[in-house]
């Protein structure tokens, strides 16, 4: 499979932008799943491990990482089925199921741990991650479609006016009536 570049690019916008709507909107789910997990303090407390200066670099990180996986997600989206936003769901909350048990790790030996909530046995993190990456996933999934449209490999072939058959029989020597006529056309 080769990499097509441009759509590789079109993919990282659409990942950067459904990171900043990701984060953008992670006030309301930590209301709604009473739960102050947050992927931006998470990565922003790798830079910034006491105080409130973690907000930029985490942002900054974490819109990296969605223009990472938007475009790898361009990279494979062609040979994925299904309709654009399903697609664009099913590869981040498969990202989440995988990625989730390194939550342990996070507990354990993140330089900011001191100041992070516990995500080991919390069900409400869980969710509530889940519901980030499924909406992180509908809107690259749909962002990417919109940029870069169907893969090129699905386009219709420009059409001809002649069909196969009519230069090969089933027999597989040709038609007569081209060798004689010249083309056969009408």
């Amino acid at each position: 499979m080769a990499l097509d570049t441009r759509r590789m690019l079109r993919g990282a916008a659409a990942g950067g932008i459904a990171a900043a709507i990701w984060a953008l909107q992670q006030p309301l789910d930590k209301r709604l799943f009473g739960s102050r997990y947050d992927d931006v303090e998470l990565l922003g407390r790798f830079v910034v491990r006491e105080g409130d200066g973690w907000a930029a670099p985490g942002a900054a990180l974490h819109v990296q990482n969605g223009a990472l996986f938007g475009a790898l997600f361009a990279a494979l989206s062609p040979a994925l089925p299904g309709p654009p936003a399903a697609r664009g769901a099913l590869v981040a909350l498969g990202e989440h199921l995988a990625l989730w048990p390194l939550g342990r790790l996070s507990d354990r030996f993140h330089p900011g741990r001191a100041e992070l909530p516990t995500l080991t046995g919390s069900r409400r993190a869980f969710w509530q991650a889940a519901w980030r990456h499924a909406l992180f996933g509908v809107v690259l999934g749909e962002l990417e479609h919109r940029l870069n449209g169907p893969p090129a490999e699905t386009a219709a072939p420009p059409p001809t006016d002649h069909d196969l058959s009519d230069y090969v029989t089933t027999n597989g020597h040709g038609n007569l009536e081209h060798a004689a006529v010249g083309g056969g056309e009408g």
